[in-house]
This record gives structure tokens, C-alpha cells and sequence, in this order.
């Protein structure tokens, strides 16, 4: 695994971003782990977080890009930070976008907030946890409705591994599937695991042999 994958589950971790215990999904899930991007408040926190989505996306989609698609609300830092980060780690210059839930008709109009799309345009939508592709679903058309845009692919900061809203392939393989673009994390959860699992992390272990039997158990049933 690359060293920044490690930091950032380490990161995730010491920002209580992902916890462990039991927790209820919206979906109704019981599970033993929780990610909640909405716990980066700090601007170090921010700048790291843009750092590891930079260097993942130059890792799987190199700079063949021209936008940052961020669908609101979560999106929107995500797109901005990531932006500052590329322009910072690989000196390359690309815009952030993100929509808006409603319209606005006066002033800086539309749909769409931060720069414009325009046809040509090569977009990589960015997001926090995809368990569904319900946003997906819901921002897709937004996109494909401002012009012939391209979209490069989605990236997301943990891969849940879990089964998608049809029940079979993983939520990224759905997605994959049904719109035709690449989806990539910058971990997953076997990533978690394997990093975490009876290994300290400034003197406490985080996954134990008990919560590794109840993850164990959570993916059998809805593992992907």
C-alpha cells in the first residue's frame, strides 16, 4: 500500500472522520464502522484532506482534466481544496464546480456555482463515501445538461465495498456499470483493515479481533 494511503487512513482516524462501533446508516444498516467528512473543520485539516484526493486523482486519472465537480453540499469544500492542492502539488490549473439545490435567478444565475461548463470540458466529479450512487444518480443529468462535457471518472475518499442500490455489484462497480466511467477511492475498506486491524496507532488499537468479527460479519451480508 503507498505511504499516503496509510497516512490518510491514519488521518481519517485521528480526525474522527471514521469511527468504529455500531452505528445505523440512513439506510437502515447496522454498521460497525461510520465516516462522516463533515468532522474536517480545521483549515490543516482541510489542506491535508485536498493533498491525499490531489494525489489520488494524479494517480488514476492523471492530469487529463480540466474540472473538479463537487455535488452539493459536502462536495463543494472537497472541489475547492482539491483544486488549491493540484494547483500546489502539480502545478496544473484546473477549476472547481459545484451545483447548486436550487436555481438562482438573479446575479451570478443558474444552476451551478464556481466556473462554468462549457463543451469540451473534461470533469471529475469528487465526493465523500459512496454507498448508493444516489447523488450520483441526481447530479449526473446536471452535468450532461450544461453541454458535451466529459466526465473522466469519480473519486471518493473511502470505498465502503459494499453492495450497491441493485444489490450486487458495489455501489463504484454500479456506477461504473451503468454511466460508463471509472470510479476509484483513495482507500478502501479492506485498505482500513488491513492497516489497522490489532496494529496500534499512537498507543490504541482501533480494530481488535472483537470488531474484526463484527465487520467479518456486516460484509457477508452486505459485502459486495
Amino acid at each position: 500500500m503507498e505511504a499516503y494511503k496509510e497516512e490518510f487512513i491514519e488521518f481519517m482516524v485521528e480526525s474522527q472522520v471514521l469511527k468504529f462501533g455500531e452505528f445505523i446508516l440512513k439506510s437502515g444498516r447496522k454498521s460497525p464502522f461510520f465516516m462522516n467528512v463533515g468532522a474536517y473543520v480545521t483549515g490543516k485539516q482541510l489542506k491535508k484532506l485536498g493533498e491525499y484526493y490531489a494525489k489520488s486523482i494524479h494517480e488514476n486519472f492523471g492530469d487529463e482534466f480540466d474540472v473538479l465537480f463537487g455535488p452539493a453540499y459536502k462536495g463543494i469544500p472537497l472541489s475547492v481544496t482539491t483544486a488549491i492542492a493540484y494547483s500546489e502539488l502539480y502545478g496544473k490549473e484546473v477549476r472547481y464546480c459545484s451545483n447548486r439545490k436550487e436555481a438562482k435567478d438573479h446575479g451570478d444565475a443558474g444552476i451551478l456555482l464556481g466556473s462554468n461548463l462549457s463543451d469540451g470540458d473534461r470533469v471529475i466529479m469528487i465526493e465523500d463515501v459512496t454507498t448508493s450512487g444516489k447523488s450520483i444518480e441526481e447530479t449526473y443529468p446536471i452535468l450532461m445538461s450544461q453541454g458535451k462535457v466529459e466526465i473522466k471518472g469519480l473519486i471518493v475518499s473511502l470505498n465502503r465495498m459494499e453492495k450497491g442500490r441493485e444489490g450486487k455489484l458495489s455501489a463504484l462497480a454500479e456506477i461504473k456499470e451503468k454511466y460508463g466511467f471509472d470510479s476509484h477511492a483513495i482507500v478502501t475498506m479492506e485498505d482500513v483493515i488491513k492497516h489497522l486491524y490489532n496494529r496500534p496507532y499512537k498507543g490504541k488499537i482501533y480494530i481488535d479481533d472483537k470488531l474484526k468479527a463484527a465487520m467479518d460479519q456486516y460484509y457477508e451480508e452486505y459485502g459486495a
